[in-house]
């Protein structure tokens, strides 16, 4: 039997009837009206069978002889070619449902929506940094060497605290493997101490009461459009973090207990938290209801009512306001509270540290529950909003 060519199988015409060309060894190429499929026909335990070996011209004739001996190889070892062809098929389909890319992608859809910013931030990092060079590996074959090169190359490029947030945002993916059996151990933990310690960086604030009470003045003085005004009046009221701020729900708000209760999805350490609201915040809810009240966020976007607002609107404010990037943030307002609260009012620091929403445990090391010291919380945030319309002079 003559063999096949380059040549015949280019030329070889495409016709409404099958016909086959032969290579030899059980090899074929069969030519259809909808193309040209290499296939190798052969005898197993006594039985006829057909393996589809790939269609020209993706596979060659090279390859395609390659694959043939493979094959032919195979069956004198007495193993059947299709069920080994199989077999790879589900391995591969396997490793891809188990790759670190795939892992991740699940891990995201079941931690849902954060924040606008703070979601666009951790996808950035996984795309950017993780995925191009751990995404197809299977996640259990990843070791902390590989997840080590990754850091080091976001370390070089002087980004420290990045590198910080990829390896924790590498633990939790690694952790969600191992809770869906497809990893055994979490090898980001494997790394502490291997990157250079992060700076702590405090943000920006003021805590002077003569600064405090010139900034109030000034925001109360504001003129803007009436959601961020009232954003800005609400910012050092209720001493939760920017991003909880922006998402407030006015389902989530009870004015009849003049309080807001925050579900744990949203808040940082994921525990819920209560806000209670001083008589000053209860005004100006009262004047934005009748301007945001039918819609979902007490602080929409400007683009539309669907989205929250806008994570720079409170910072450009105080922008206009003629404070900079490093006299105040939105973030430190907190700090400023912390800090007056304890040294200028006296209140206890566990008292602010759970408005602050910050994780404090009692002595057997359990974390208080979101009501705890509620009534003590309450007076210290009329307390405090009155303290800032004093040093204000309003």
């Amino acid at each position: 039997m003559q063999k096949l060519t380059a040549t015949a199988i280019q030329h070889a015409k495409l016709l409404p009837k099958p016909y086959k060309l032969w290579d030899g060894g059980g090899l074929y190429l069969l030519v259809k009206s909808t193309g040209k499929y290499w296939r190798y026909d052969y005898r197993f335990l006594g039985k006829r069978k057909t393996l589809a070996i790939g269609v020209y011209p993706t596979v060659p004739l090279k390859k395609a002889r390659e694959i043939h001996q493979e094959a032919r190889s195979n069956l004198a070892a007495q193993q059947d070619p299709s069920e080994i062809k199989k077999s790879r098929k589900n391995a591969l389909i396997a490793s891809q449902k188990n790759s670190f890319e795939a892992v991740s992608r699940e891990w995201l859809i079941k931690r849902g929506k954060k924040s606008e910013g703070g979601d666009a931030r951790l996808h950035r990092l996984l795309e950017k940094d993780l995925l191009p060079f751990l995404g197809n590996r299977p996640v259990a074959d990843i070791q902390a060497m590989d997840l080590l090169k990754c850091l080091n190359r976001i370390e070089g490029r002087g980004t420290i605290d990045t590198a910080h947030r990829a390896k924790q945002l590498a633990g939790m993916i690694f952790r969600y493997a191992i809770a869906t059996g497809r990893a055994q151990r979490d090898i980001a933990a494997d790394l502490k101490g291997a990157l250079a310690k992060a700076e702590t960086k405090h943000r920006p604030t003021l805590t002077s009461p003569s600064e405090v009470g010139r900034l109030i003045s000034a925001i109360n003085h504001y003129q803007g459009t009436p959601v961020v005004m009232a954003a800005l009046k609400l910012t050092p009221l209720f001493l939760c973090r920017p991003g909880e701020l922006r998402h407030i729900e006015w389902d989530e708000v009870d004015l009849s207990a003049e309080q807001i209760e925050l579900p744990a999805n949203k808040m940082k350490g994921n525990r819920p938290h209560v806000i209670p609201l001083a008589s000053q915040a209860c005004e100006i809810f009262s004047e934005l209801k009748a301007i945001t009240g039918t819609g979902r966020y007490l602080f929409p976007s400007a683009r539309g009512a669907s989205r929250a607002m806008s994570e720079n609107a409170v910072r450009t404010a105080l922008r206009n306001l003629g404070y900079t990037n490093e006299q105040i943030v939105p973030h430190g307002f907190r700090a400023m509270a912390r800090t007056l609260l304890d040294e200028e009012l006296n209140y206890r620091v566990d008292w602010i540290e759970h408005q602050l929403a910050h994780q404090v445990k009692d002595p057997n090391g359990r974390a208080y529950n979101r009501t705890k010291y509620l009534p003590q919380r309450k007076e210290m945030m009329q307390a405090w909003a009155d303290y800032l319309e004093k040093i204000a002079g309003i």
